[in-house]
């Protein structure tokens, strides 16, 4: 039994949807978000001393970070329909996006919302992050134009992983200015785990 340890409004979502796409058996641990701060509780520090969701624990073996926990599953529970073929130029591909994921896309987005909650004003941090993202989003555009997925024809890890950082594009209230990332995440929303995930993460925040 794998356990996920879960924040509300976290990067969580994500793995909720790989877990359901495996089809193995796992439980969901919830903590919530400080109302007042949006931190994790000090709670999670009990499950690892980065006190950080996402989390799993999978028989005594503890992963954090979720392009690890990503990487691990699916080598674990689901290299033949989840990721390319060891080797090819598409596995290549399909572990770029994974870290651009977590690297390239997700930095100037959390800059970005790091500003807003913050209010104050910047001599080089806005320009930058808004630079940052339009580059990553339109790249992330370009690439995308014209297919319904990352690597080849088919549901992969690298789409899981940046499903949360289109997600997040939406929820910001810019998705509407990149017409591709909107259709891809229309696309990957048909993905009934992927439903699934949105309803568990609604239900426990």
């Amino acid at each position: 039994m794998i356990t996920l340890y879960h924040l509300n409004k976290s990067r969580s979502k994500r793995i909720i949807w790989l877990l359901e796409e495996l089809g193995v058996d796992y439980q969901i641990e919830a903590f919530q978000r400080d109302k007042d701060t949006s931190l994790a509780p000090d709670a999670l520090k009990a499950i690892h001393p980065l006190g950080k969701s996402p989390v799993i624990k999978d028989g005594d073996l503890v992963v954090a970070e979720s392009g690890a926990i990503t990487e691990y599953l699916i080598e674990k529970y689901a290299a033949d329909r989840l990721a390319p073929a060891r080797g090819s130029a598409d596995y290549v591909q399909y572990l770029q996006w994974i870290h651009f994921a977590e690297s390239s896309a997700m930095v100037p987005l959390l800059l970005k919302m790091f500003l807003q909650k913050d209010g104050a004003k910047t001599n080089f941090l806005q320009d930058y992050a808004d630079g940052e993202a339009l580059k990553v989003l339109t790249y992330l555009s370009q690439q995308l134009d014209g297919r319904r997925y990352l690597v080849g024809d088919t549901l992969s890890g690298a789409d899981i992983m940046v499903y949360f950082v289109v997600d997040a594009v939406e929820q910001s209230g810019a998705l509407a200015f990149f017409p591709v990332l909107e259709s891809y995440l229309k696309q990957l929303r048909t993905h009934p785990n992927c439903q699934k995930a949105e309803q568990l993460e609604a239900e426990l925040g």
